[in-house]
């Protein structure tokens, strides 16, 4: 009998240290978000890079008495990493070091596509602030439209850590789902005519203008706004990596190992934050709104700004160019390509998208770096 009592003494003691006794239905339900995520990443292909660590860290973040932020380990050093802007410049150096900046720097011009394209930034801005969000939340909120996950994040945590979860599953989300979004808008907003606009050859660009760039372009912007000095340093030294010629080496490591293993822990970081207690509230609802609102908006306003200097250059600018100002390496450009093929078989639309695609990147990272100098 003693024997009996002493098991049935040990097993509720089991029980009670468990997670199974702390478990609540509102876990349930984000680890069943989580594994819906799963599914979208690695069975539909929707950014599965990204969005299949979030959906673990996801998962995990919803198992009780884990203790991931209460010592010192292998979690807290990831929201360590997160928490202090460690990560976001670090994947900013991989973008750098993968992108190429000839098609911007062969036609300046598009960098106004780019800029035009922030304007749904600050519609969903100003959105949020009607609905109820403070003007940092708001501003968090909205820099969404700028479909830079890093950036999403790196604001996120200066202006509203509180909101990262909903920020950056609905950045990626929509990055991700890029191809379905923005051919509607694009086609609704030109005509059959412009998107059938054949555009010139770009003209080549010298390795000394490759070389230049970036080292001006940082000194410039962190003078301007020095609080995304080190965002924008590390996009910048990146690609002086990639350009310079004689750091294979390092732009190799930068692009490759550097940014797959930062970006792992990134993503998996970004989906500890959502744990029920922080993501099931109505306000997750309004930012994934809010999201989408941004998305679109910053589609329209690079599209419609195309048609500006569609009309302004002759017609030798095809407006759907100005799709890709949204800032999504390189999966804008390709839709403009893939929508200008489909209304003229042939036309090559992937270079001259490229211009305003990196520009976004820049335009988005000066956006969130204005926000932060009024509102830190």
């Amino acid at each position: 009998m003693e024997f009996l009592d002493a098991f049935s003494v040990s097993l509720q003691s089991v029980w009670n240290d468990s997670g199974f006794s702390a478990f609540t239905v509102g876990n349930g339900i984000m680890i069943v978000v989580g594994l819906l995520l799963l599914y979208m990443a690695f069975v539909k292909e929707f950014e599965p890079l990204l969005l299949g660590p979030i959906a673990f860290g996801c998962i995990l973040a919803n198992f009780p008495r884990t203790g991931f932020f209460e010592e010192m380990g292998l979690m807290m050093a990831i929201n360590f990493g997160i928490a202090n802007e460690i990560f976001p410049p670090l994947i900013f150096l991989g973008i750098g070091a993968m992108t190429d900046f000839g098609p911007l720097l062969a036609r300046p011009s598009t960098l106004l596509l780019g800029a035009a394209a922030q304007i749904g930034v600050f519609v969903a801005l100003a959105g949020a602030m009607i609905v109820g969000f403070n003007v940092k939340e708001a501003a968090a909120i909205g820099i969404i439209g700028g479909a830079d996950g890093p950036t999403s994040i790196y604001l996120s945590i200066k202006l509203a850590p509180h909101l990262l979860g909903a920020i950056a599953v609905a950045a990626y989300t929509y990055m991700s789902l890029v191809p379905m979004i923005q051919p509607p808008i694009m086609k609704a907003l030109t005509s059959q005519k412009e998107r059938e606009i054949v555009m010139t050859e770009l003209r080549p660009v010298t390795k000394f203008e490759r070389v230049v760039f970036p080292i001006v372009s940082t000194i410039f912007i962190s003078l301007l706004l020095p609080p995304i000095a080190a965002l924008l340093g590390m996009l910048m030294l990146g690609n002086l990596l990639r350009e310079s010629g004689v750091t294979d080496r390092l732009s190799d490591t930068a692009q490759n190992s550097l940014c797959n293993i930062v970006t792992i822990f990134l993503a998996t970081g970004t989906g500890m934050t959502m744990n029920a207690k922080d993501f099931l509230v109505p306000e997750t609802l309004l930012i994934i709104c809010l999201g989408l609102v941004a998305f679109m908006g910053g589609t329209a306003g690079g599209v419609i700004f195309g048609k500006i200097m569609c009309r302004l250059s002759g017609w030798k600018v095809n407006p759907l160019i100005g799709s890709a100002g949204v800032s999504a390496v390189p999966m804008a450009a390709r839709v403009s390509q893939l929508v200008g093929m489909k209304a003229k078989p042939g036309n090559y639309l992937l270079m001259h998208a490229m211009g305003p695609n990196v520009a976004g990147v820049i335009g988005t990272a000066v956006a969130a770096g204005t926000m932060l100098a009024m509102l830190k």
